[in-house]
C-alpha cells in the first residue's frame, strides 16, 4: 500500500482506561506508529455520561502526545439544558476558555438524536446563537454530528432490536425526527452562512448527495468527513460512478477520519484500512455489512486535499500547544461537574502530566 500523508481528523478517547485496560495516554500508539499518521485529531464529548472530564482527557492527552490536533466540547450542568447557565458558564465563556488551554477547534454531539433528546433544545434557537457568532466571527473550526442514519427511524428495520439495545433506535416518537434535526442544521446555517463547520459522517447525507451540493453551493466553509457509519459506504457503491466524480469535484469539502477509539489494535486497523482503500486504491475488499467494495482510486490531488490538506486548511499545520495554567484554572473551575471516580482520575493527571 503506497505510503500517503495522512491526518486523521475524527479520533475518540473514550475514558481514562480502555476496555483492554490500558490506560488512555497511550492507548493510541500503536495506530499512529503503524500507519505513520502525520497528525491525528481528538473529538472531545464532555456531555452527558463522559462529562467535562472528557474535556481535560483529550488535552493531557494532546499535551503529552505531539503532533496532536483536539477539538473541545461545551458542557452543561443538567439536563434538560435550561434557558440561562449558571454564571461565568454560558457556551461563550466556555469556548473562549477551550481556546485558551489550546483545543484547535470545537466538537458538537448535540446534534445526535439521543443527546439532542437529552439536552432538550432546539439547535438553532436563541441560546446557541452567541456561540455559533462567536464560532463564525473568529473562523474556528468545528466539527458536528448531525442526525444518525435515516433508518434509525424506520420501524421496519430488520435491525431495530439490536438498535434499541444500543438507544439507537428514534421511531418510537420520543426524539426528534430525522427531517425536524435537519431543519434545525440549516437553520443555525441560514443564521451563520461563513461558519466553518465540517459534518461527521457525510451528514448522513450519502442517500440524498444533491443536497450536499445544493448545500455546498450555499455555504462556502461547510464541508464533510467520510469517518463511518458503513452505511455510507453502500450509499456510495450504489452510486459508484457518481460518487466517485463527487469525490473528486468536491475534494476540498471533504476530510479523512475513522472514528477509531483505544483498544484493539485489530478493529483500528480495520477501519483505518477500509476507509483509506475507499480513498485511495482501485483494489476490491471486504468491508462494511461484509460487502465486497472497490475502491475509487482518486487522482493524486484530490487524495492529498481529502487525506490531510483540508484538515490543514481548516484547522491549521501545526497543533497549538496546551497551556497548562489555563487547563488548570478550567479543571478548578468544572470540578463541581464530575462524578468522584473521574475527579480522582484528574488528580493523578495533574501530579503525573501537569
Amino acid at each position: 500500500m503506497a505510503k500517503d500523508t495522512v491526518i486523521d481528523s475524527h479520533i475518540h478517547i473514550m475514558g481514562w482506561y480502555d476496555k483492554l485496560g490500558n490506560y488512555f495516554i497511550d492507548g493510541l500508539e500503536h495506530y499512529r506508529n503503524k500507519f505513520g499518521l502525520k497528525a491525528i485529531n481528538l473529538a472531545a464529548l464532555p456531555a452527558g455520561d463522559m462529562n467535562v472530564s472528557n474535556n481535560i482527557i483529550q488535552a493531557v492527552y494532546k499535551h503529552v502526545n505531539k503532533n496532536t490536533f483536539a477539538h473541545g466540547g461545551v458542557t452543561y450542568h443538567k439536563y434538560p439544558v435550561p434557558d440561562q447557565m449558571p454564571e461565568g458558564m454560558d457556551l461563550v465563556t466556555q469556548y473562549h476558555e477551550l481556546m485558551e488551554i489550546g483545543f484547535d477547534g470545537i466538537k458538537m454531539l448535540e446534534g445526535k438524536p439521543s443527546h439532542h433528546k437529552m439536552i432538550g433544545r432546539d439547535m438553532s434557537d436563541s441560546f446557541y446563537d452567541p456561540f455559533f457568532a462567536e464560532l463564525e466571527k473568529d473562523q474556528t473550526h468545528l466539527i458536528f454530528h448531525v442526525n444518525d442514519p435515516e433508518e434509525y427511524w424506520d420501524k421496519s428495520n430488520p435491525d431495530v432490536e439490536r438498535l434499541r439495545k444500543l438507544g439507537w433506535f428514534y421511531g418510537d416518537g420520543d426524539y426528534a425526527s430525522y427531517e425536524e434535526v435537519v431543519r434545525q442544521t440549516f437553520a443555525i446555517l441560514e443564521h451563520h452562512p461563513n461558519l466553518c463547520v465540517n459534518f461527521a459522517h457525510f451528514l448522513f447525507f450519502s442517500g440524498c448527495p444533491e443536497k450536499l451540493e445544493e448545500a455546498f453551493a450555499k455555504y462556502p466553509n461547510m464541508g464533510v468527513d467520510i469517518t463511518p457509519g458503513g452505511e455510507m459506504y453502500l450509499g456510495f457503491d450504489a452510486r459508484f460512478e457518481y460518487y466517485k466524480d463527487f469525490f473528486t469535484k468536491y475534494s476540498e469539502r471533504i476530510q479523512f477520519g475513522t472514528d477509531i477509539v483505544p483498544g484493539s489494535h485489530e478493529s483500528q486497523e480495520w477501519l483505518y484500512d477500509r476507509v483509506y482503500r475507499y480513498i485511495a486504491t482501485e483494489e476490491k475488499f471486504q468491508g462494511f455489512a461484509n460487502r465486497i467494495h472497490t475502491g475509487f482510486n482518486l487522482p493524486q490531488e484530490a487524495k492529498d486535499n481529502i487525506l490531510y490538506k483540508n484538515f490543514e486548511r481548516t484547522v491549521g499545520e501545526t497543533p497549538k500547544p496546551i497551556n497548562t495554567a489555563a487547563l488548570l484554572k478550567y479543571i478548578e473551575k468544572y470540578r463541581c461537574l464530575m462524578p468522584e471516580k473521574d475527579a480522582i482520575e484528574v488528580d493523578k493527571v495533574i501530579k503525573e502530566y501537569l
